[in-house]
């Protein structure tokens, strides 16, 4: 088990990351955060895939890494701070799907993504900008009805909801 960023794509050349991606499914967690209004943070993706739509902040589980630690590098590199798995709610498994992937343009992305929410106080401006170069709170019904916010982000609102 591992604390800190692992290294290139979780200790793999871009090219043996490239045959991982063409052939098996990754594992991800999503955070869906949200305030005391209930808004929900978004950012807008810098990378592929789903470069330029509005989507939750998250990532790739390593392998040898624990949903734990997982959970504590991601919120801590994307949100600017490692937040506990066990203050979350998951909200379900989902499956993503994507055209293209962070190395390839050409090569198909598989995701079966583990969701999360948690409630967090949170000043944008001071967020991390590697995967997300603006970041909003966006209230419940923009997420659903705004074709910027990504199909995979609105999939989770039902969840939230209920």
């Amino acid at each position: 088990m591992f604390e800190q960023e692992p290294k290139s794509q979780g200790w793999l050349s871009d090219d043996a990351f490239r045959q991982v991606v063409m052939h098996t499914p990754l594992v991800s967690m999503d955070f869906v955060v949200t305030n005391a209004q209930g808004e929900w943070l978004l950012g807008q993706r810098v990378n592929r895939p789903a470069q330029g739509s509005w989507f939750v902040p998250g990532g790739r589980v390593c392998k040898g890494e624990t949903l734990e630690a997982a959970a504590r590098r991601l919120t801590l590199s994307e949100l600017g701070h490692a937040c506990q798995l066990s203050g979350m709610r998951f909200l379900g498994v989902y499956q993503h799907f994507y055209a293209d992937s962070m190395l390839d343009p050409k090569c198909s992305t598989h995701y079966v993504v583990l969701a999360y929410q948690l409630t967090l106080s949170l000043d944008i401006e001071a967020l991390p900008r590697e995967q997300h170069d603006r970041y909003a709170w966006w209230p419940a019904h923009a997420v659903l009805h705004d074709e910027m916010v990504h199909v995979n982000t609105r999939s989770y609102l039902s969840a939230v909801q209920s």
